[in-house]
């Protein structure tokens, strides 16, 4: 895998040298369960669709079994802390299109490491035979939403239940004026 340099996908809060992208590992299970104590229940709950206190135990499970082809999750580090997470899985029916899923630690949110996360785990994924993502965002969290209209203004949802179903281009398009 060549080496996710995060200085060029985004600026991340004051000192983005200090952040690194890289795979999930057999090390981080302990890590992503601290990362628990630093989200809020409003987090988790636009994260799993539900109340949940901490992250579910299912959860993590899952990420012990990443394949990293089909099932694939990257993490943004500070030091021996995540800071988030994002990860796709690959439909088996539709091998062409993946579920994304991103969860970053409230002190973190809105500093741009959801958004590299994103941008990191869309390279590997088309250079994996991916060529869309499905995502779904709870319509309450408005910052996901503006990212999506943002990341992808062509973009179209449909609605189900309290939530956005959209489906996404890779790559992801550059803006105009970019």
């Amino acid at each position: 895998m060549k080496q996710l340099d995060v200085r060029s996908v985004a600026h991340i809060g004051t000192d983005p040298s200090g952040v690194r992208i890289r795979p999930y590992g057999i090390t981080d299970h302990d890590r992503v369960r601290r990362m628990s104590d630093r989200l809020s229940a409003a987090s988790l709950y636009t994260r799993f669709f539900s109340g949940t206190p901490r992250l579910p135990e299912h959860y993590l499970g899952l990420l012990e079994n990443l394949d990293h082809w089909d099932r694939e999750a990257l993490v943004a580090l500070d030091g021996d802390e995540i800071l988030g997470i994002a990860e796709y899985v690959r439909g088996k029916d539709r091998p062409w299109r993946a579920d994304l899923a991103v969860l970053v630690a409230d002190p973190w949110q809105r500093r741009g490491i959801g958004s590299v996360l994103i941008g990191c785990l869309s390279e590997l994924a088309a250079r994996r035979g991916i060529t869309e993502f499905d995502a779904d965002v709870v319509l309450t969290n408005r910052p996901a939403l503006l990212f999506v209209r943002h990341g992808w203004p062509s973009a179209r949802s449909t609605l189900d239940g309290g939530a956005a179903h959209f489906t996404l281009p890779l790559p992801i398009p550059v803006p105009a004026g970019a």
